[in-house]
């Protein structure tokens, strides 16, 4: 079977940056969901991002298998997911990361899991790698994703975020 993609909506960080990225009325047509994000954080200290479903901060847990330079750690934050991908303003000039969120199933009435595929770009060994495995226990459909960045920060201007709905065909 072939998988089919559809653009849902788009969003591009205009001038003075975005606090959110959010994606709001998502349909319950498709099979999954896939986030594609290419972020930078305005803030210095932090290149994290929250993942957020229906506007709920609850039920959320993750497990995350990160590496920078020679160090590969693991580690399972709790009641949040917050996977790396959007360098911090300290890291090198206007270099971007890149993240993907996966989700099977978004509209079935189980609990949600996802998949996240992160990096961050930086000219130094301070730049991660990252993969998560999260999950909200919730049975309701997912209809909204907000994508916040962590440490008070914002994303800066032209970061880029495409949410597609996959249709088995």
């Amino acid at each position: 079977m072939a998988n089919t993609y559809t653009l849902i909506s788009s969003v591009t960080v205009g001038s003075g940056g975005a606090a959110t990225i959010d994606f709001t009325s998502i349909p319950a047509t498709y099979t999954d969901l896939l986030v594609k994000l290419s972020g930078r954080n305005s803030a210095s200290g932090d290149d994290r991002f929250t993942i957020e479903f229906n506007n709920s901060s609850s039920n959320l847990s993750q497990r995350r298998l990160y590496g920078e330079g020679t160090n590969v750690n693991s580690d399972a934050p709790a009641s949040a997911i917050q996977p790396t991908g959007i360098p911090q303003d300290s890291y090198t000039a206007n270099t971007f990361g890149n993240t993907e969120i996966y989700i099977p199933n978004y509209a079935s009435s189980n609990n949600k899991s996802l998949s996240v595929d992160a990096i961050t770009e930086n000219n130094a060994t301070t730049a991660y790698a990252m993969m998560v495995a999260g999950l909200w226990s919730d049975s309701a459909a997912i209809t909204s994703i907000k994508l916040t960045p962590m440490s008070s920060g914002n994303f800066k201007q032209y970061s880029t975020a495409y949410l597609y709905g996959i249709s088995n065909a």
